[in-house]
């Protein structure tokens, strides 16, 4: 059975699905060598889990834009399964606040 993409509920499944964070992908052992590589699709968009050189597992959004350079996103090995978490939030660079104040004069 399909459900067509434009279904309230379906999207609100997606949603909640995709604001909980941290999703299960595969078991460490589907990239067992550096340089192996495992490409998922998670809610509709592409995820590249990779082996990189020093042994890491890392996990990139992969953009759909020509030439855009993969987004790397959070990703974390526990108990020999992979996970990665899409929520946009975890990914944004935070800068501090300026706060500006007046001082009295005395």
């Amino acid at each position: 059975m399909t459900v067509p993409p434009d279904d309230r509920s379906f999207r609100r499944e997606m949603a909640s699905a995709y604001r909980s964070g941290w999703h299960f992908i595969d078991l460490v052992t589907a990239i067992p060598h550096r340089g192996d590589s495992l490409m998922v699709t998670l809610f509709g968009e592409p995820i590249v889990v990779a082996r990189e050189q020093d042994e890491d597992v890392r996990a990139y959004r992969c953009l759909r834009r020509p030439r855009g350079a993969p987004q790397p996103v959070r990703c974390a090995v526990r108990y020999g399964m992979i996970f990665v978490n899409l929520d946009q939030r975890d990914h944004q660079l935070v800068e501090p606040e300026t706060i500006t104040a007046t001082p009295r004069s005395a």
